[in-house]
């Protein structure tokens, strides 16, 4: 992840019905949600979702597929983990252990539960 990548992907998220519709398939991952689904979950109409949506998409941050005449989003993990991590490449003077949860290593959020769970 470099500098304009990590600008990218928050400037997406700087919009109040962006960032719900990405805490929203963050929620869902792994399960995708239709676009209409998600503009009637947040009483958007299906044009503006759509402008939102390819925002999100553009910064890396979903991911759509097509299922028949619906179109399926959701969260790119992944990228979220590489935004986070470039925010806390640093963290705490360099010392990550100091960050708890928001180390850069896969934490107890968007991991599988373990066998044992």
């Amino acid at each position: 992840m470099d500098q304009e990548r990590t600008i990218l992907a928050l400037t997406a998220l700087a919009q109040p019905t962006r960032l719900d519709t990405f805490r929203m398939l963050v929620a869902s991952a792994p399960d995708p949600i239709p676009a209409g689904e998600l503009a009637r979950r947040l009483a958007v109409p299906h044009n503006t979702m759509s402008a939102h949506l390819a925002v999100l998409a553009r910064a890396g941050l979903i991911s759509a597929e097509r299922q028949s005449r619906s179109i399926l989003y959701r969260a790119e993990i992944p990228q979220l983990r590489a935004v986070l991590g470039f925010l806390l490449d640093d963290c705490c003077g360099g010392h990550p252990e100091l960050c708890g949860l928001m180390a850069t290593t896969p934490s107890a959020c968007c991991t599988p539960e373990s066998a044992d769970g």
